[in-house]
């Protein structure tokens, strides 16, 4: 493969994985004129971000098997129809709950695109390069959470909320056509396999079986769901407790959106050395010491807004590395059903980031207290799942292999 064609299939999976990502960020700095604008509040605005998330934890669930058995490029053209269309609805949204049904369903049209780039990673690279491929598809998809919630904050201020979700449709119509125009078939349609419920259950069933799967695809989620804690918190955060504007908040929010990046990139040069593995376990450990030290700050009400930006940035670089090897390892035993696993690996990191949305949206009074507790939680939570779901990995993958390491065999 020429550097070329690697760079040009990086940025149209990236593309693909970031689609989603922009969606959450891009209407945050909103919140507070969709809740003036549809007469409720802010906190029943950070429904409709739950809402997103839900879709794609079902949709996650609901494209792994159409991509194993049609193919990839099908099922994905349908998904980002239904996204187009949901994204142009939320547009004319005139109430909540209009607007987080709209959300449910504009996720499950994004969550195509979401699956379909994971599983075609599989596809398209070799086994030994998975992991930097995340750590480059994550590079793509961090710019989104620097440029969305910046530019989302400008749009809102002059044109309305509204606007937003028009530019997400026209990203949704461009994304659709480079797809269709440039992104190769990587996959040929397994016929054999049966949409009928049983034999879906059963092909998801085979995949959870696997105990680096579930190890990996669990710790992974859970430590990622402390991302989703942020993302749905920082609003609330930001705009109630510190009383920052819009535009602000974006600023911030990309400020922030560097340490996760950073520290996916520099995944690659650890990788040269340590295994994926190891990152996991160290990158876990300083998530978990991060997180409670933050925690600790914020019930002893030590917190300013610069603390907690440092104390969010560098929770942040955590996940960034934990997330790409961890995704990585989860897919390493699987070729014929990497549809079914790459579904199965988003469904659980959607799922474990819905459920802490949900949580945090209980919560109306500002504080900042409800947000951390919830990335010290899933921290500890994730760390605790690697150490127990590692006993049952009998045959453990290497992921050194010469000075190029990062590689699984």
């Amino acid at each position: 493969m020429s550097k070329k064609t690697y760079f040009f299939l990086i940025l149209i999976l990236g593309s693909l994985t970031a689609l989603g990502p922009f969606s959450i960020d891009m209407y945050l700095p909103g919140f507070p004129a969709i809740a003036k604008d549809l007469h409720t509040t802010a906190a029943k605005v950070s429904l409709s971000l739950s809402g997103f998330f839900v879709g794609i934890s079902l949709g996650q669930l609901l494209y792994g098997p159409l991509l194993d058995k049609f193919g990839r490029k099908r099922p994905l053209f349908i998904g980002l129809a239904v996204y187009i269309l949901a994204s142009a609805g939320c547009a004319m949204a005139n109430s909540i709950n209009d607007l987080i049904l709209l959300r449910v369903i504009q996720a499950i049209g994004s969550c195509a695109a979401t699956v379909a780039s994971v599983a075609m990673v599989r596809d398209l690279f070799p086994v030994k390069d998975n992991a930097k491929v995340f750590s480059l598809l994550l590079l793509v998809v961090g710019v989104s959470p620097m440029i969305a919630p910046t530019v989302g904050g400008y749009v809102t201020d002059a044109f309305g909320w509204h606007s937003v979700f028009w530019i997400l449709t026209g990203m949704g119509v461009a994304i659709l056509i480079a797809t269709v125009l440039w992104l190769p078939d990587s996959y040929k349609p397994d016929k054999s396999l049966s949409l009928k419920p049983k034999p879906i259950l059963l092909n998801f069933l085979q995949v959870i079986r696997e105990p680096q799967f579930y190890t990996y695809a669990l710790t992974g989620a859970i430590a990622f769901s402390g991302l989703f804690a942020y993302v749905s918190g920082s609003p609330l955060v930001f705009m109630e407790v510190f009383h920052t504007d819009g535009k602000v908040y974006g600023w911030i929010f990309a400020f922030l959106s560097v340490g996760f990046i950073g520290s996916s990139q520099l995944n690659t040069l650890f990788l040269r050395k340590f295994s994926s593995e190891q990152v996991v376990n160290i990158a876990l450990i300083c998530q978990v010491l991060v997180s409670f030290t933050f925690l600790a700050a914020a019930l002893a009400g030590f917190l300013t807004l610069p603390v907690t930006i440092a104390f969010l940035f560098f929770f942040l670089c955590c996940i960034g590395y934990t997330y790409p090897n961890a995704a990585a390892l989860s897919l390493a035993p699987f070729t014929r059903n990497a549809g079914s696993a790459s579904a199965l690996m988003g469904a659980f990191q959607m799922g474990a980031g819905t459920l802490i949305s949900i949580v945090i949206s209980l919560f109306e009074e500002p504080s900042v207290v409800p947000m951390v507790a919830a990335m010290a939680g899933s921290s500890l939570l994730a760390l605790s799942v690697l150490v127990f779901g590692r006993r049952f990995i009998k045959e453990k993958v290497e992921v050194q292999q010469g000075a190029d390491a990062g590689v699984m065999h």
